[in-house]
């Protein structure tokens, strides 16, 4: 469905953008162009690399390790020793390491516990911590670190895109209500230029006094000089909409003068659905941020509390001459060798000082998620008010201006027949013309506070 409406709105656009006779620019289109391409949202998209780089470059840490030494002495042409190691390491995410190695070692002067039969050694095995780190150690931890980042990209993602999608809008509908207040402005001057001729003509037939039409030029500049305040106001709302424009190539686009929005009739026929909005903001994207920057600190807790343990290390591998003669044997009974670290710090103070400022950003993190909880509920029952009001005043203010176009209507019949005044009839007219200006303004405000009320809920725009 997207997809398909882009490409009529492609069909639409050219490189200088809808170019021939008017055409209109639904929201809806307009909104899918910005999301697709707009540098923010692309921006926002590559975003998510970042966090799928982070995970990659932590799972780095369970890489097998190669490697290889080679030491060898020789002096007054004899060799005192030749020693040569080549084997591998393998992390697990359960923390143990598995390691295989081949070793042979010569030579006159070398040391007995160093001696291999003459082919070599191979050894096989695995160590493993029984004290810090056999719960969490430091590549698990940067781990799950990691992948708490990648999910909190996907959600600063939607975070950029809903900001996005609410400044658009505004955008959008300002620019609407700038088009539909020209429109009326213009009736008001074509209108008044025709009473000005009329009048003049009048009077120039001895029908008139000059003061009236001193009275219609009066009012013929004030229109034109509001006018001209309104294709300004029009012309700078549309600057504003060109910059959400841009195509598929990085290029910015720009509206042509024929280009038209969709009516701000076209009322929205049906209100936010408050209390969907007040449980979904719980899981507002700036919420969901903290949520895993508390996550992260969780885990960091969690390993400075391993790091309070002592490290205790268990070696064991078992020993062959060669693959094909290796016979499994009970742990402890011929050709193994195995060993145990053990090493702790007395007073452990480090580890206890970083432990307690983990604990103390944890609360202070905390109690700033209830704080901006509250503070992201009290703005959403702000904006579901002011949508309500706003619609009220849409409804009570179309009533309004149906009842003067009544009135305006009526005094200009009594005019016709010299039963009104020129004065009336343009003061009938003007009280219709502002109350179709506010109501144009309330329109667009009401559009932009159902945007608004669905951003402080988490959401952005949505397709019909």
């Amino acid at each position: 469905m997207k997809k398909g409406l882009l490409f009529l709105f492609g069909l639409v656009f050219s490189s200088s953008l809808l170019a021939q006779e008017s055409q209109q620019l639904s929201f809806e289109k307009y909104m899918l162009w910005v999301e697709e391409f707009h540098p923010i949202a692309i921006q926002a998209d590559l975003n998510l690399r970042l966090g799928q780089m982070e995970v990659r470059k932590a799972r780095g840490g369970f890489d097998p390790m190669l490697f290889g030494n080679l030491d060898k002495k020789e002096f007054n042409q004899a060799t005192y020793f030749e020693k040569s190691e080549a084997g591998v390491v393998v992390p697990t995410w359960m923390g143990v390491e598995l390691n295989g190695t081949f070793e042979q070692n010569n030579g006159a002067y070398l040391n007995s516990e160093s001696a291999v039969p003459s082919n070599g050694l191979l050894t096989a095995g695995a160590a493993v911590n029984l004290g810090q780190g056999l719960i969490l150690d430091d590549r698990r931890a940067t781990l799950q670190k990691a992948q708490f980042y990648e999910q909190a990209t996907e959600v600063e993602r939607l975070n950029f895109r809903n900001e996005l999608n609410l400044e658009a809008t505004s955008a959008y509908w300002k620019w609407a209500a700038a088009y539909e207040n020209k429109l009326v402005l213009e009736e008001g001057v074509r209108l008044a230029e025709i009473r000005f001729e009329g009048v003049r003509r009048s009077y120039e037939l001895g029908d008139q006094a000059a003061i009236d039409t001193v009275e219609a030029l009066s009012q013929l500049l004030n229109r034109q000089y509001r006018l001209q305040l309104a294709e300004l106001t029009f012309f700078e709302n549309t600057q504003v909409l060109n910059t959400f424009l841009w195509d598929d190539s990085g290029s910015p686009m720009f509206l042509d003068a024929d280009v038209i929005p969709q009516p701000l009739s076209q009322f929205l026929s049906v209100a936010p659905e408050a209390e969907d909005l007040r449980t979904l903001v719980g899981r507002h994207p700036e919420l969901l941020l903290t949520d895993f920057d508390l996550a992260s600190l969780n885990v960091e807790k969690r390993l400075k509390t391993q790091e309070l343990l002592p490290v205790v290390k268990l070696k064991y591998n078992f020993l062959t001459e060669t693959i094909a003669e290796a016979q499994l044997s009970p742990l402890f009974e011929n050709n193994y060798k195995w060993g145990v670290s053990i090493y702790t710090p007395l007073l452990v103070r480090k580890t206890r000082g970083d432990l307690g400022s983990t604990k103390a950003k944890i609360e202070i993190k905390q109690t700033g998620r209830n704080l901006k909880e509250q503070q992201l509920r009290t703005k959403l029952e702000t904006e579901l008010n002011s949508w309500k009001v706003l619609n009220q005043q849409v409804r009570t203010l179309a009533e309004n201006v149906r009842s003067l176009e009544a009135l305006l209507t009526g005094e200009t019949r009594r005019f016709q027949i010299g039963e009104s005044s020129l004065f009336l009839v343009n003061a009938r007219e003007v009280a219709a013309f502002d109350s179709r200006l506010t109501l144009n303004d309330l329109s667009a405000k009401l559009y932009i506070a159902y945007a608004k009320a669905r951003f402080a809920a988490g959401l952005g725009f949505e397709a019909d």
